[in-house]
């Protein structure tokens, strides 16, 4: 061989090895990428029509505005169902309230509430399965301290807030904890109005971001806001509304042992409207904390409330329009009960200033985070991943149905089915029961029952009721002959 052509090729093949060292360092070093950071607040009785960026015009929500510009604003998103307890267990369980554990605000002594059943699967089980710190701080309401139900055996590495949604009702309690440490609020003893509770969470929530700064974590945020009672300090909020607003005081139990009941309020329309921009403040500072630390283009923010909007404790949805164009309140099947805004932002995945009209539900959060996680689907749920749906790619699956129930009032039920719904209303006493359906695409405000027109349409909807609800010992209302 030409002593020229060796050494170039000697040299040729050198450089090639070189070259493919190179490529397999820069693999090697190349950093994975991280895994998306989660913050989910959920409001507390926040109706649909209660955000600026939802229709209300007697006050501003300007840091959740601006988080729906910057995400996906979703107009057609359900709760579990139309109160706390259930509607939270199926959030956090990825079943609806025919199937979850929880399906009704059953309270237990001393305080604290029906407890998740031991071996739940939970959200944060799946966050921890994949090396996720996990955080709870607000209202938990599924199960007391010491239960089977209780936040750190449901898969929840820091708790901090009120254990019992009960006791929740108050914004100065003599006590929250902290996992299942009862922490004293020496302030607040004997009446005293030293320590807001929504203030306190909301301190913890932050502290837990910066301690979990450099590794993914799970935050999720059940604030109190802006569930009875009215009450909030005296600060500039206030006084920025104070003044605005006719107004109706509200005569409530001011007895420091009121525990669950509501103080009395002067001023509920001022109070009401600051309860919320305070906590529009609040999300600010979040998003403004994830900014300082370098963590926002790196999180999936939800923002939604765990039911319609809520009529004691001098809370007046009608004045504020609370419930937007929709019928209902807290307690209802209606639209106005169980529709929640609910809003997405996640920089460089989901386009910013989207709107969706898709219909979702509390159950889709953990297929959809699964999904992020993991790639594939969950065995045991009644949600869809809204993967696709978000990052705008083909493959979106849509629910064939939605199903609601509701444990008091006598027994209530709702089908959503495409353009349908089906309302049961007196579920248990049989003498007594109706049904009522609707064409919400063409009355989205349920005013005209037209059950009488379609005969066909509600008995295909009666039979999803029938299957939906799977009987459980706990949760015996339904379970009857008919």
């Amino acid at each position: 061989m030409n002593k020229h052509i060796f050494m170039n090729s000697s040299v040729l093949l050198g450089a090639a090895f070189l070259a493919t060292q190179a490529i397999a360092q820069t693999k090697k070093n190349k950093p994975t990428p991280q895994r998306p950071n989660i913050l989910f607040i959920l409001a507390d009785d926040l109706g649909y029509g209660d955000l600026s960026c939802y229709g209300q015009e007697k006050f501003e929500t300007p840091n959740i505005d601006n988080l729906a510009l910057q995400g996906m604003r979703f107009t057609q998103c359900y709760s579990g169902t139309t109160v706390s307890a259930p509607s939270r267990s199926c959030l956090v369980t990825g079943l609806h309230s025919g199937h979850t554990p929880i399906r009704g605000n059953k309270g237990v002594k001393p305080e604290g509430q029906f407890p998740l059943p031991e071996g739940t699967y939970t959200i944060f089980n799946l966050f921890k399965q994949n090396g996720y710190t996990t955080g709870a701080f607000g209202k938990w309401g599924l199960g007391a301290i010491g239960s089977t139900g209780e936040p750190n055996k449901m898969g929840v590495d820091h708790f901090f807030g009120y254990n019992c949604q009960t006791l929740a009702h108050n914004y100065y309690p003599d006590h929250l904890w902290n996992n299942d440490k009862r922490v004293e609020l020496k302030e607040n003893l004997n009446g005293g109005y030293g320590q807001y509770s929504a203030d306190l969470i909301h301190n913890k929530a932050m502290e837990f971001i910066d301690e979990n700064k450099n590794k993914p974590f799970f935050l999720f945020y059940p604030t109190t806001i802006p569930h009875a009672e009215l009450i909030v300090p005296e600060d500039s909020i206030i006084k920025k509304f104070r003044g605005k607003y006719p107004e109706t005081p509200y005569l409530g139990n001011d007895s420091y042992e009121r525990k669950g009941g509501y103080c009395s309020q002067v001023h509920p329309h001022a109070t009401f409207a600051a309860m919320i921009y305070r906590l529009d403040v609040r999300v600010g500072q979040i998003i403004q904390k994830l900014k300082d630390l370098g963590l926002y283009d790196n999180t999936i923010i939800i923002f939604t409330s765990d039911n319609g909007p809520h009529m004691e404790g001098g809370g007046d949805p009608e004045f504020f329009n609370g419930n937007g164009i929709y019928r209902g309140f807290k307690r209802d099947v209606y639209e106005g009960g169980i529709r929640v805004p609910m809003i997405v932002s996640w920089p460089g995945h989901i386009k910013a200033g989207t709107e969706t009209n898709f219909m979702c539900s509390f159950w889709d959060m953990l297929p959809t985070f699964n999904e992020i996680l993991n790639g594939k689907p969950v065995e045991k749920t009644d949600g869809i991943s809204l993967l696709p749906l978000l990052e705008n790619k083909k493959g979106q699956k849509l629910h064939d149905y939605l199903y609601f129930e509701f444990h008091e009032m006598n027994g209530r039920q709702a089908v959503h089915k495409g353009d349908w719904k089906l309302v049961h209303l007196n579920v248990s006493i049989p003498a007594q029961e109706k049904y009522e359906l609707y064409n919400l695409a063409a009355d989205p405000q349920e005013k005209h029952n037209i059950i009488l027109q379609y005969p066909e349409i509600e008995k295909e909807l009666k039979a999803i009721m029938v299957k939906a609800h799977v009987k459980d010992s706990n949760w015996p209302l339904f379970e009857f002959e008919k």
